[in-house]
């Protein structure tokens, strides 16, 4: 089966950084909270500007569900469609 964009693992070169830049996050957003008790998710999108060819890796503190929502609700507000609801 093709693999679905999104599905592969972090690029091995971005692997440290981007769980580095998640912990700090996190850490800045939600000092010690843990779980349910965290107040603020968040999504980094980090892709390549050379070439404007690669792939877009991303990290989140988010469950993936919630990010697929997410994205769909900003992709709406981006084309000026009417709010929709969901549960990001």
């Amino acid at each position: 089966m093709p693999e679905r964009i999104g599905d592969a693992p972090i690029e091995p070169k971005l692997i440290e950084l981007l769980n580095r830049t998640a912990s700090g996050l996190d850490k800045i957003f939600n000092g010690d909270a843990k779980g349910a008790d965290k107040k603020t998710g968040f999504l980094l999108l980090v892709f390549p500007f050379e070439g404007r060819e690669g792939r877009c890796n991303y990290i989140s503190n988010a469950a993936r569900e919630d990010v697929l929502t997410l994205l769909k609700e900003q992709v709406a507000r981006f084309e000026g469609q009417p709010e929709m609801k969901g549960r990001a």
